[in-house]
C-alpha cells in the first residue's frame, strides 16, 4: 500500500531511489560525578577529542569537490573555528573542574545554555546557528565514546537518505557517493540542511516529523523538492508520473544554462536588474557564474560570529575591499550589522552592556542597537566609507522602523565623513544610502522613508513574519506563511508606489525575490530590481525574460483585489502563463 507524507521542500528537484534510514548511535551525556584526582584526566580526554573532530573536519573539507558550492566549505570552516571558540572548549573544562563531572555532561549543559540563547533570537538565519553548535558538539561527543561510525559509501548511490539531521560534513559524503536526495525530520526553510540542499542541488524535504518509523531501509521512495511530497512505495502509475517530472526537471536545467548570456530584459523592452545576495567569498564566484549585475545584498554579521571581540575598523575593511576587488567594477550594496543584542556569539553574549531582552524580536536589535551603541556602528561606517573609494558601494540600513532613526544614522553618517575628510581619507561623497523595508511601520510609511534615502529594499523574509505575526521555522505555526496573503502584497505594492514617486530605486532581497512562482506577479506590481541567491538567479531571469509587464499590470492588480485563495491561485496561473 502506498503511503503519502509530506514536509517542506527546500530544494527543487525530483528523487526516485531507495530508502536508507540514518539512526547514529546516541551517547550517553549523563553526568558522572568525578575524584579530583581524575579531573585532569578527564580534562586531557575532552582536549584529545575535539583534536580528533577537527581532524575528521579538516579531512572533509579537503575532500569538497572543486565544483561545489561555496557554502559547504564555509559551513565546515566555521565548525573548525568553533572548535576554537572559548564557549565551546574552555566553557566546557571549567564546568568539568567546578563541578567535578565528566566531559559529556559538560558539552551537554553547554550546549543547554547556548540553546535557550539563539532560541530567543529574533533573526531567523542567525537563530539557527545553533544547528552549527549542535553539530560540532555532537563531533566532539562521538569522538569522545570513540563513535566512528562511516557515514556514506559507494552503497549509497541513488538512494534517499532518511534522518533526524544532517551535518555540512554528512552533505559533502553524500554528494561525494551520489545521493539521489534526502528527508529530514527536523528543519525548516533556513536551516543549514536546507541551504546546503539548495547550494548542492540535491532533491530535499525537511520537517517530516517521524518519518523512519513508517520507512524502512530498502523501500522505494520518491519525493519532490519543490511541492515536498513523498511517496513510499508507490504505484507503477506514480512512479512512471514521478519519472516524467523528473526527466523534465533535468531538461529544464540544461534549457538554463542557454541563457547565461541574455540580457536582462523583459519581451516588452523593460530592462531589469538582477543582483545576488552574498555573504562569504565563494558566493562571488556563483555570482560570477550565472552573470549577476552585483550584489543586492552583503550580509555583514559573519564578521560578528566566531569572534572573541567585537570586529575592528580593519577587519571590516580588509573583507569589504576583498569583495568589492572580486566583483571588478559591480556595484556592492552592504547592510549595516543586523544585530540584536543576543545576536553575537562570543564577542557580545559576554558584554553585559546589551542586556537580555524577553522578546528579541521586538527589542535592542539591527539599526536600534546600532544607534543605541554607536562603538559598533562607528568602526562599520568609517570602514564602509573608506571602501567606497575601491568601487560602487552602497549602504544599507536595516531594521528602519522610523524616519528619526533615518535622519539619525544620516547624521552620524556625515560625521563619519567629516572626520575622514579630516585626516585626508578617501571616499565616496556621494554614496547612495538605503533603508531595509522589513517591518509593516517601515511599508506603510514608506513614502516618508523615500524621502530621506537614495533607495529601498524590502526584506521580505521579515516583513512577512512580522504581518502575519508568525515564526517561520516555528514548525507549528510555519504553514500560516504566505507571500501571498492580501496584506503582505498590498503593502509591498505600497513601497514600489511610493519609490515610484519619489523617484528612487526600489529593490528586493528577501527569498520571495528568488521564487520563480512570484516574481512575475512582483513584475506586475512595477517591481524591476531582484536579489537572491546565486543559484535561482537563472531560472528567475528565465521567467522575467519570458514576460511583457503590459500584460502582468492587470493581472496584478487584480491580484491586490482578490478575496479567497481559490482566486488568488487561478490569477497566480494565468501571470504564470506564457
Amino acid at each position: 500500500m502506498s503511503l503519502m507524507f509530506t514536509g517542506i521542500g527546500v530544494s527543487r528537484g525530483v528523487a526516485i531511489g531507495d530508502a536508507h534510514l540514518v539512526r547514529r548511535n546516541q551517547v550517553d551525556v549523563s553526568a558522572r560525578k568525578l575524584t579530583k584526582r581524575a579531573i585532569p584526566g578527564e580534562i586531557k580526554r575532552l582536549r584529545q577529542a575535539i583534536k580528533s573532530a577537527r581532524k575528521e573536519l579538516l579531512a572533509t573539507l579537503g575532500a569538497i569537490p572543486k565544483d561545489t558550492g561555496g557554502d559547504i566549505a564555509a559551513f565546515i570552516e566555521t565548525h573548525i573555528l568553533m572548535l576554537d571558540d572559548s564557549l565551546l572548549t574552555k566553557k566546557p573544562i571549567e564546568t568539568i573542574k567546578n563541578e567535578q563531572c565528566n566531559a559529556e555532561a559538560a558539552l551537554q549543559q553547554q550546549r543547554e545554555e547556548l540553546s535557550k540563547v539563539f532560541a530567543s533570537m529574533d533573526d531567523n538565519y542567525i537563530s539557527t546557528r545553533i544547528d552549527d553548535v549542535n553539530h560540532v558538539i555532537d563531533a566532539v561527543l562521538r569522538a569522545l565514546n570513540e563513535n566512528n561510525e562511516t557515514f556514506g559509501g559507494e552503497h549509497w548511490k541513488g538512494q534517499i537518505v532518511i534522518a533526524d539531521d544532517l551535518t555540512p560534513a554528512d552533505t559533502v559524503v553524500m554528494r561525494n557517493h551520489g545521493v539521489a536526495g534526502f528527508i529530514t525530520e527536523t528543519g525548516g526553510q533556513l536551516s543549514h540542511t536546507a541551504i546546503l540542499a539548495r547550494s548542492l542541488g540535491i532533491p530535499a524535504i525537511v520537517g517530516v516529523h517521524n518519518i523512519r518509523e513508517y520507512i524502512k531501509s530498502g523501500e522505494t521512495i520518491t519525493l519532490n523538492g519543490e511541492s515536498g511530497l513523498i511517496l513510499a512505495e508507490a504505484t507503477t502509475e506514480m512512479l512512471d508520473s514521478f519519472r516524467q517530472q523528473q526527466k523534465a526537471h533535468k531538461q529544464q536545467l540544461r534549457e538554463l544554462s542557454k541563457i547565461n548570456d541574455m540580457q536582462s530584459v523583459t519581451r516588452d523592452g523593460v530592462r531589469l536588474q538582477l543582483n545576488v545576495n552574498i555573504e562569504i567569498d565563494d558566493d562571488i564566484k556563483a555570482m560570477k557564474r550565472v552573470h549577476a549585475d552585483g550584489v543586492g545584498l552583503y550580509r555583514t554579521e559573519f564578521l560578528y560570529l566566531d569572534q572573541s571581540a567585537v570586529p575592528t575598523e580593519q577587519q571590516h575593511f580588509k573583507a569589504y575591499t576583498k569583495v568589492l576587488r572580486a566583483l571588478k567594477g559591480a556595484p556592492l550594496t552592504l547592510r549595516t550589522a543586523d544585530l540584536g543584542a543576543d545576536k553575537l556569539f562570543s564577542s557580545v553574549l559576554a558584554n553585559a552592556r546589551h542586556k537580555k531582552n524577553s522578546n528579541p524580536a521586538l527589542g535592542m536589535r539591527g539599526i536600534r542597537l546600532c544607534l543605541n551603541d554607536t562603538s559598533i556602528f562607528i568602526p562599520q561606517l568609517r570602514a564602509i566609507l573608506r571602501a567606497s573609494s575601491r568601487g560602487p558601494v552602497r549602504i544599507l540600513l536595516p531594521m528602519l522602523t522610523s524616519t528619526s532613526e533615518i535622519v539619525q544614522s544620516l547624521s552620524l553618517i556625515e560625521s563619519v565623513k567629516d572626520d575622514l575628510r579630516s585626516e585626508g581619507s578617501e571616499f565616496d561623497e556621494d554614496i547612495p544610502v538605503g533603508g531595509m523595508i522589513e517591518v509593516p511601520a517601515a511599508a506603510i510609511a514608506a513614502d516618508q522613508f523615500a524621502a530621506h534615502l537614495d533607495f529601498l529594499s524590502i526584506g521580505t523574509n521579515d516583513l512577512i513574519q512580522y504581518t502575519l505575526a508568525i515564526d517561520r521555522i516555528d514548525d507549528q505555526v510555519d504553514y500560516l506563511y504566505d507571500p501571498l496573503h492580501p496584506a503582505v502584497l498590498q503593502l509591498i505594492n505600497h513601497v514600489i508606489a511610493a519609490g515610484r514617486t519619489a523617484n528612487i530605486p526600489v529593490a528586493m532581497c528577501g527569498e520571495m525575490a528568488g521564487d520563480p512562482r512570484y516574481v512575475r506577479l512582483l513584475l506586475g506590481l512595477g517591481l524591476t530590481n531582484f536579489s537572491m541567491p546565486p543559484n535561482s538567479l537563472l531560472e528567475v531571469k528565465r521567467c522575467l525574460i519570458d514576460s511583457r509587464r503590459v500584460r502582468l499590470r492587470k493581472l496584478a492588480q487584480s491580484m491586490l483585489q482578490a478575496t479567497s485563495w481559490e482566486e488568488q491561485q487561478s490569477l497566480l496561473t494565468r501571470i504564470n502563463s506564457n
